[in-house]
């Protein structure tokens, strides 16, 4: 249903949704494949939720370096307290593999 809405109304945070909707019909590595090619437009740059779906399918995929440095970035850019706290509590859940 996302493609067709892309198509009909395409811009970048309806593929953001696209992109976390496949990647729960068909797995987080799908899903982070679309969130990537997104990222490398640029198009969501400033927008907080990019990094925010990034990291948890990161995290869902055992990336755990990864997913924290995308859990920060979200942190940077997101402006409300509650998105703050919820996005602080994800990562303090991050297990660190780095020494």
């Amino acid at each position: 249903m996302y493609g067709e809405l892309a198509r009909l109304v395409p811009s970048p945070v309806v593929e953001l949704n696209r992109a976390v909707a496949v990647s729960m019909a068909d797995g987080p590595d799908v899903g982070l494949a679309l969130l990537d090619s997104l990222t490398a437009t640029g198009a969501l740059a400033a927008y907080h939720l990019l990094p925010a779906a990034r990291a948890d399918l990161l995290r869902r995929l055992g990336r755990w370096d990864e997913a924290a440095v995308s859990y920060r970035e979200a942190l940077a850019l997101c402006a409300t307290d509650a998105e703050r706290r919820f996005l602080t509590r994800r990562l303090a859940q991050v297990p660190s593999t780095s020494q």
